[in-house]
């Protein structure tokens, strides 16, 4: 799908750059990938850190993989041809909501490590985060807060990530979040304290 079909057409550069709509919202745009089983907190951590920064003055905005799959991405499902390309819409929303100076969550498993590499390679140097949000299969079937492990394990559900679909752990991501230890106010404080040592909370 992610062949380019449309011709005649031309790429038109906007007279307000990026530099100038980081430097009006006062920070960076980039995008917080948060990747990890279900269950492991992604949306939840998320939506914590989004009212933190938007309590601190800063413009945000939080894209959530089952919101998405009600609208933009309603005709995709779960194969992982569908994986791929639900991966590459939200990797190219992303890059937009970056382009305009915010800094964009995204929840998703995004299982898959080729899909999230792809979006790094779209994006600007240092403008994707990918945060992986650790915790064991163990702890997100106990969590099981939509019910989904356990239609998966009775096999109502086929190609689940994290029992009959795999997952593939970022190698190499910026940041770590130990959500099998940690509650979900330490974990986001955790991400806000990242942004600001690394530059991406001010814009000179």
């Amino acid at each position: 799908m992610a062949e380019q079909k449309a011709t005649n057409v031309t790429w038109h550069d906007h007279r307000v750059t990026k530099e100038e709509r980081c430097k009006q919202n006062g920070h960076k745009g980039a995008v917080l990938w948060f990747t990890g089983l279900s269950g492991s907190g992604k949306s939840t951590i998320a939506n914590t850190v989004d009212h933190k920064l938007f309590e601190m003055g800063k413009h945000t905005f939080v894209l959530d993989g089952d919101n998405i799959r009600m609208g933009l991405n309603k005709n995709l499902g779960f194969s992982p041809e569908d994986r791929t390309e639900n991966i590459r819409r939200i990797g190219e929303v992303s890059k937009l909501y970056t382009d305009a100076g915010i800094l964009v969550m995204t929840a998703f498993i995004s299982p898959y490590l080729e899909d999230r590499d792809q979006v790094r390679e779209i994006m600007g140097e240092g403008e994707f985060i990918e945060v992986l949000v650790k915790a064991s299969l163990e702890t997100c079937e106990e969590r099981d807060p939509k019910g989904l492990y356990k239609k998966a394990r009775a096999g109502e559900i086929k190609g689940f990530t994290g029992i009959d679909a795999p997952y593939e752990a970022p190698e190499k991501p910026e940041l770590v979040l130990d959500s099998d230890a940690k509650g979900i106010d330490e974990l986001a404080d955790e991400v806000v304290a990242y942004l600001e040592a690394k530059g991406y909370l001010t814009y000179a």
